[in-house]
């Protein structure tokens, strides 16, 4: 009886100890992991997170539409002012200056441009797609400034040759053109 206890309390503590080593390297994997490099930027706490980009740019469609369908109007009250027919039938088309056009075709091109995106963000089918593409693009690991920097000096380096080597050619053939056909 007495060797059974002394089994069970080495055996405990085997088990004691695996647990004590799993658990630290466990821990030594989780601190890996969360650990960052020092120049990797921490993202800003967003309450909207990726539905921001996605009202942003329901927002800006409802601009670009407004700003759209004044023209369009602008054009068109334009058209019919220089119709004769048009302006005998209504004689307001003629009553207001161009300034005044402009207003009241901004203002209707404005309630225009409202209502076609909200019935277009009303489509479920579209908004998810919306979503869908800002969460994508929300993960999306972008080149830091330093990347972008260097980047670009090597195009502008590598265009920058690239032009004098064809300049430099360009003159060298023109030489000997001008030298076997003469001026």
């Amino acid at each position: 009886m007495a060797g059974d206890d002394d089994d069970k309390k080495k055996l405990e503590e085997e088990q004691a100890e695996t647990e004590t080593v799993e658990d630290q390297a466990s821990e030594e994997l989780a601190s890996k992991a969360i650990e960052k490099p020092e120049d990797a930027v921490e993202p800003q706490a967003s309450g909207m997170g990726a539905a921001r980009y996605v009202h942003a740019a329901f927002f800006l469609a409802a601009i670009l539409g407004a700003y759209v369908v004044s023209k369009l109007l602008m054009l068109g009250w334009g058209l019919l002012t220089e119709w004769p027919a048009a302006v005998r039938s209504v004689p307001q088309l003629v009553a207001y200056a161009e300034d005044e056009r402009e207003g009241f075709t901004l203002v209707a091109g404005a309630v225009a441009g409202t209502i076609a995106v909200i019935q277009v963000y009303r489509r479920e089918g579209i908004r998810r797609w919306a979503d869908d593409v800002a969460m994508e693009l929300s993960r999306v690991t972008w080149p830091t400034r330093e990347a972008v920097m260097n980047g670009t000096i090597v195009v502008v380096l590598a265009s920058t040759i690239g032009t004098v080597y064809v300049a430099i050619l360009d003159r060298f053939w023109s030489f000997l053109t001008t030298l076997v056909y003469g001026a």
